[in-house]
């Protein structure tokens, strides 16, 4: 995470991790440090779930290891050009991430099913479908879910990163949201106006 306490954003992590739905999972494993990049869900009591196939190199370390988890948001370049001095500048990139350090734990299949629900039930809506696993041959289900494992963090670290100018004068703000809207970034410029509010 970024050194500057300026950039720090701890009040709506686990909500930022899931609207974003998607993570990048790190673990040291006997064969090297190893990553899955996989959609994430944040429970009501705060742990994540996600689940892998059975074949990722991660998949079979995972169970008591404790892992990285981090969630990595929209983000822009910032050109020295659009601050009020730019010979005094370097070039900068505003971005949000979470990072969510905790113990792993396989789930059985009750709770991998359960977890597939909860998937479908948090994904579907976003993109107007309505599928579920009740669609499918109950043998056909079952099968594809042996051929995954799901899984529970229980985070016991969450670290935050939202860089959008707080550290920049009102001025060189300014410029840099009036240059994003120009490119048509406006989801960069609003994350500076909110930011600094």
């Amino acid at each position: 995470m970024h050194p500057n306490t300026a950039f720090r954003h701890d009040e709506d992590a686990l909500a930022f991790v899931a609207t974003t739905g998607f993570a990048h999972i790190f673990g040291a494993t006997p064969d090297g440090p190893r990553v899955a990049h996989a959609p994430v869900l944040v429970t009501p009591q705060g742990t994540l779930m996600f689940h892998l196939s059975n074949g990722n190199a991660l998949a079979k370390h995972l169970d008591g290891l404790t892992a990285l988890i981090s969630v990595g948001g929209p983000g822009h370049y910032v050109s020295p050009n659009w601050y009020v001095v730019p010979a005094d500048n370097v070039p900068t990139w505003n971005y949000q991430a979470v990072e969510i350090e905790g113990q792993v734990r396989a789930l059985d299949m009750e709770e991998l099913e359960a977890l597939l629900h909860f998937a479908s039930a948090t994904f579907e809506p976003r993109v107007g479908e309505d599928w579920t696993m009740h669609k499918m041959e109950r043998a056909r289900a079952e099968a594809m879910m042996r051929a995954i494992t799901g899984f529970e963090l229980t985070p016991t670290a969450i670290r935050t990163t939202l860089k959008a100018s707080q550290n920049r004068s009102d001025a060189d703000a300014a410029g840099v949201i009036a240059a994003l809207e120009r490119l048509g970034e406006t989801a960069g410029a609003a994350a500076i106006r909110k930011a600094r509010k």
